[in-house]
């Protein structure tokens, strides 16, 4: 929903009908996975993905019959021969979608989403309502339906149930995934970007004002000049928040080091050659820092994808950073090549 909602935002305020198709159901190698959505106007217009390309086509064509006064339903896509003419999913996948009206729930949601509130919404795949419910146990809608969401929490999570007055889609929405850089330097540019664009919320430190602004910076979503035992918290980085260390500077690495490896947080990087490495952890050791501890930094930070410019560093440590959220820790996609010097790509 997040994907789309600056389109939907936009199109509301023109008074454009619209229609939403989300995935409620997937199976196999599918593009997307459920709870994705599209959103399709009256005048045209197109917003989001349910299948990378597949059937969006077809998803529109049946978007216009909601628009048009169509009943709300559900639409099944499984694999076809690429070289016929039906819609299909040439990966092998099947997917269910359901296309339904934007309703006053949606609006809603979108207000709290960018509130950045974990919420749920169940909607009953026959067009006969919809539950809002949060984690305090307020509710906005079809009350009958909170017991499902309740064991949903805190998300993300998605999943269609079947009852018996009928299936219902479940969806869990966590706020984003917030991304800590410490350090201000030329790597961390087009990490914000690139972060932001795969939908984290994005939070820089710095101590150094020149560093720090928003002329350097002018989408981060925070900008927080401080250094890093003033600017940071441990209690306060949960498995939702992600810190990169860019600094390269003991006075402002350690200290972070020190608060992340503290905290819950779900990643850990640290830039660096194999040297730098090895001296902020003779450090954390002379703290009281464990190797079982230690263990959790990600060093020298991101995949070795073989870059040495900035953007192509940036795109190494978000990589990495996915492949944690994904369940790949630990293992590095792309090896580095017998005789390369891994430490001389991730440094400044």
């Amino acid at each position: 929903m997040r994907e789309i909602a600056n389109d939907v935002k936009r199109w509301l305020a023109n008074d454009e009908q619209i229609v939403l198709a989300t995935v409620v159901w997937a199976e196999g190698p599918s593009p997307r996975p459920p709870g994705a959505r599209m959103a399709v106007t009256g005048s045209g217009q197109m917003a989001g993905s349910v299948s990378g390309g597949c059937v969006e086509g077809t998803v529109f064509e049946q978007a216009q019959l909601v628009l048009a006064g169509g009943a709300p339903h559900r639409l099944r896509y499984g694999v076809t021969d690429e070289s016929g003419w039906e819609a299909g999913l040439a990966c092998g996948g099947v997917i269910e979608v359901y296309v339904e009206p934007l309703a006053d729930v949606h609006c809603r949601l979108l207000e709290v989403l960018e509130a950045e509130e974990t919420i749920a919404l169940a909607t009953r795949l026959d067009g006969r309502g919809h539950l809002l419910a949060w984690p305090d146990g307020r509710l906005e809608g079809d009350r009958s339906l909170a017991p499902l969401l309740t064991g949903l929490f805190p998300g993300p999570a998605a999943e269609l149930r079947s009852t018996p007055g009928g299936d219902i889609f479940l969806q869990a929405l966590p706020p984003p995934p917030t991304l800590v850089i410490v350090g201000a330097v030329h790597i961390a540019a087009p990490l914000v970007e690139l972060a932001q664009t795969v939908g984290f919320h994005v939070r820089v430190v710095d101590a150094r004002r020149a560093f720090a602004n928003r002329e350097r910076f002018p989408t981060a979503d925070e900008l927080i000049v401080a250094w890093p035992q003033d600017g940071l918290q441990a209690d306060r980085l949960g498995p939702q928040h992600h810190v990169v260390i860019l600094s390269h500077d003991p006075k402002f690495d350690l200290p972070a080091l020190e608060i992340a490896l503290r905290s819950r947080a779900a990643y850990i990087g640290l830039i660096g050659s194999r040297s730098t490495q090895a001296k902020r952890r003779a450090a954390l050791r002379e703290a009281g820092f464990t190797e079982a501890e230690m263990a959790r930094i990600h060093g020298p930070v991101g995949l070795d994808l073989g870059g040495r410019e900035p953007a192509e560093i940036a795109l190494a440590i978000l990589a990495e950073i996915v492949a944690v959220q994904h369940g790949r820790a630990r293992e590095r996609l792309i090896p580095p090549r017998p005789g390369d010097d891994r430490s001389r790509t991730l440094t400044e």
